[in-house]
């Protein structure tokens, strides 16, 4: 349909911006310059610009120094990455079965109580997805002490606002008409969870298990750095001396761990979905 086409009415009518809207439009903008001008300066008010002109020497002479890895510490590193490994997927199995009920409780559609478990459920699922992982794993650290245990803790509780958001997210969306078809014919509540809702959201369930559990990975090869056991204790402890091959090392491991949960997690993904 060309513009002749479209009814008077229709027509798009094109007027130049008043005076007043002209000047309201370059303040705004001065006003953008104006602020970003201020948060440059406040952000680089105590930067060292002697330093960052030195960075780049900085950076080479510690890349020479780190350069090459130490291959023969990776003898000490198998535990610590099987624990890594063992954090991400305890955790991930955590914060799946504590994420399950709360997704539950915080769907509409399924629900018991609007008023008062709804905003409880969808409360824990905030309050999960607001604290980074590294903070719980320092606050568990503190109570529990180093080692493990923090860190499939700190996974759990981290991964349950994931899971539950997306999961609730993917139960309210579910197809109606047969959640309606099964309720005409008597069945319980627990029966139209089992036979209307749970067979439309579990492919959606598995996709969003898996790709957090290779979240985690990434994730628990961190959490040594606070305590929390895993490859990140060794890491930690190589820059306490800064042992550079050592660190090196570590982290490709990490990346190649990394890489390799990401291929696990794309081929899972495809075959369950």
């Amino acid at each position: 349909m060309s513009m002749t086409d479209i009814p008077a009415a229709e027509a798009p009518v094109w007027h130049h911006r008043s005076f007043a809207g002209r000047l309201a439009l370059y303040a705004g903008w001065l006003g953008l310059v104006a602020l970003f001008v201020w948060c440059w300066n406040l952000m680089t008010e105590r930067t060292m610009w002697v330093f960052v002109h030195d960075a780049p020497k900085a950076a080479a002479d510690l890349v020479s120094r780190a350069w090459p890895p130490r291959w023969s510490y990776m003898d000490r590193l198998w535990g610590p990455l099987w624990d890594t490994i063992n954090i991400a997927t305890l955790g991930t199995l955590l914060g799946i079965v504590i994420a399950v009920p709360l997704a539950i409780l915080a769907a509409t559609n399924t629900t018991p109580s609007r008023l008062f478990l709804r905003p409880l459920a969808l409360f824990c699922i905030v309050a999960s997805r607001s604290i980074n992982s590294l903070i719980w794993a320092l606050l568990l650290v503190s109570i529990l002490g180093p080692g493990i245990l923090a860190g499939i803790l700190a996974i759990g509780f981290r991964s349950v606002g994931f899971i539950g958001k997306l999961l609730y997210e993917a139960i309210e969306e579910t197809d109606a008409q047969q959640i309606e078809a099964i309720t005409a014919t008597g069945a319980t509540k627990a029966q139209i969870l089992s036979y209307g809702i749970v067979p439309q959201v579990l492919p959606t369930f598995y996709g969003i298990s898996v790709f957090r559990w290779d979240i985690n990975i990434r994730e628990s090869a961190i959490l040594g750095l606070v305590g929390a056991g895993g490859i990140g204790a060794q890491l930690n402890a190589s820059l306490n001396v800064l042992a550079w091959p050592q660190v090196t090392l570590i982290m490709l491991v990490i990346l190649a761990t990394v890489v390799v949960s990401e291929w696990v997690s794309a081929r899972v993904r495809h075959a369950i979905i």
